[in-house]
């Protein structure tokens, strides 16, 4: 009889700050703009808790962000996608992955505090 691992853990990162080139008109990626980025992630843990080797390692994920930040898109959409899919790639035991990117202050009429994209993947069961 196989059992079920009842814990689901979740390791995040809140409001990283990063100032980078991301945006659609050009002038947005002559002066850049601060960005907020949250990343969140799921998995069944297991074995030793003390144990970097079974977890996933938020100093990792923030090398993620931050290199993926540096890497200028049009698009926020592309930034997110890259952000899951280079996590998902360093843990592939991860069940969920959602990633946030709020742009602060976007230049557009009006006083906006923040414009926001966000993506989430869930894994697909195997059967």
């Amino acid at each position: 009889m196989t059992q079920i691992n009842p814990y689901i853990q979740t390791v995040a990162l809140r409001d990283v700050k990063c100032h980078a080139l991301h945006g659609y008109y050009p002038q947005e990626q002559l002066t850049g703009i601060y960005f907020m980025v949250d990343v969140v992630v799921e998995f069944e843990p297991y074995g030793d808790t003390e144990n970097l080797q079974h977890t996933v390692n938020y100093e990792v994920l923030n090398t993620i962000i931050l290199e993926e930040m540096k890497n200028t898109q049009k698009m926020l959409e592309t930034v997110v996608r890259n952000i899951i899919d280079r996590t998902i790639a360093s843990y592939p035991f991860v069940l969920t992955a959602e990633v946030g990117i709020r742009k602060m202050n976007p230049p557009m009429p009006g006083q906006v505090g923040l414009s926001f994209v966000q993506l989430k993947y869930t894994a697909q069961k195997t059967v």
